[in-house]
């Protein structure tokens, strides 16, 4: 019997170096190099795996994409009263400050968008995912007598991702302009327009 292959062992540790060079250098400032360095390999060894840099991005953003949705869904369900369920939507999509590793990855790999057709779709399905989250939490407060909304459940939530990431962008940046708990409460103040619902009783 042959040994096992290491190839997805070594894949991961690629995604794992990119990760952190993304993170650490700035997806535009990247080079293969810099990630066959981290991972003590040579630049032909890490296109054994990857063919491509864009193909080891992709591939990192990917990862990303599920971890931060799956960590939103997670936040969400643990909670069955609508309200506190879209109180824990909003902490959670939004980024401690610039250290943020998985939050400062998204927004790095989110200027590619701009020019890849491939990540701008992955990135599309990304804001449309936390909007189906944020419309089954509105659906459901409405549902059970809790939230009147001011607008369709679709177009409260797709504000509320929004808002997420212009605050989120701005407090990722080298010099924040607002800190976490503000960008809290301007979001928080919306939902309580779009829901007619007071949560600070929650907070």
């Amino acid at each position: 019997m042959g040994r096992p292959s290491r190839a997805p062992q070594r894949r991961a540790e690629l995604v794992a170096v990119a990760r952190r060079a993304v993170v650490e250098r700035g997806v535009l400032n990247l080079r293969l190099r810099d990630i066959a360095e981290g991972a003590g390999m040579s630049s032909g060894s890490v296109l054994y795996y990857f063919p491509t840099l864009v193909d080891l991005l992709q591939e990192v953003q990917r990862e990303a994409v599920e971890r931060f949705c799956a960590d939103r869904e997670q936040a969400a369900s643990a909670r069955s009263d609508p309200r506190a369920r879209l109180l824990a939507m909003i902490r959670s999509g939004l980024p401690s400050g610039p250290e943020d590793e998985l939050c400062v990855l998204l927004y790095e790999l989110g200027t590619i968008a701009r020019r890849d057709p491939a990540y701008a779709a992955r990135h599309i399905a990304l804001f449309e995912r936390q909007v189906r989250i944020y419309a089954g939490i509105l659906e459901a407060g409405v549902a059970t007598g809790v939230f009147e909304l001011t607008a369709e459940a679709l177009t409260v939530a797709r504000n509320l991702v929004t808002l997420e990431d212009g605050y989120g962008l701005h407090l990722t940046l080298a010099v924040p302009v607002m800190d976490t708990g503000t960008a809290e409460s301007l979001i928080l103040s919306y939902a309580r327009t779009a829901t007619r619902c007071d949560l600070e009783e929650l907070s």
